[in-house]
């Protein structure tokens, strides 16, 4: 019996990606098409409201930052990982979402955004007072 509850948490755990030390996440370069600004457009369902933002900056080397807007900005520096040949961002709070690109869309984190010239003022204060290790170009 032990055996089988066992064997069972391991098929359930199998297919989570967990990180326990961010400072140990190995980052890896933005795949082509990848590195630049991607924000949602309408409401979003992962979101805490319909008038709620959600910003992602890329940069070509992995360095992103996840930026949530609403009454207030909440910004996470991150970086991007591979796991099992899939694509994910990890925050410095070790949130992992995962990234998956279909020309100027992406879906991050249950969200759809979209590709846009430049990130919300917002963050872009954030950016000029906090920026990522590596710049956008």
């Amino acid at each position: 019996m032990k055996k089988i509850a066992v064997v069972a948490a391991l098929l359930a755990l199998s297919g989570c990606v967990q990180v326990d030390d961010y400072r140990e996440v190995v980052k890896v370069p933005a795949p082509a098409g990848l590195a630049g600004y991607w924000q949602s457009q309408g409401p979003q369902s992962e979101m805490v409201s319909p008038e709620a933002i959600a910003s992602l900056v890329v940069t070509p080397e992995g360095d992103t930052l996840d930026c949530r807007q609403w009454q207030r900005v909440i910004a996470l520096p991150g970086k991007l990982m591979v796991r099992s040949g899939s694509l994910y961002n990890v925050t410095s709070k070790r949130e992992i979402y995962d990234v998956e690109r279909d020309g100027d869309t992406l879906e991050y984190a249950g969200m759809t955004l979209k590709r846009v010239e430049r990130p919300t003022q917002e963050c872009a204060d954030y950016l000029e007072k906090n920026p990522l290790a590596t710049p956008l170009r």
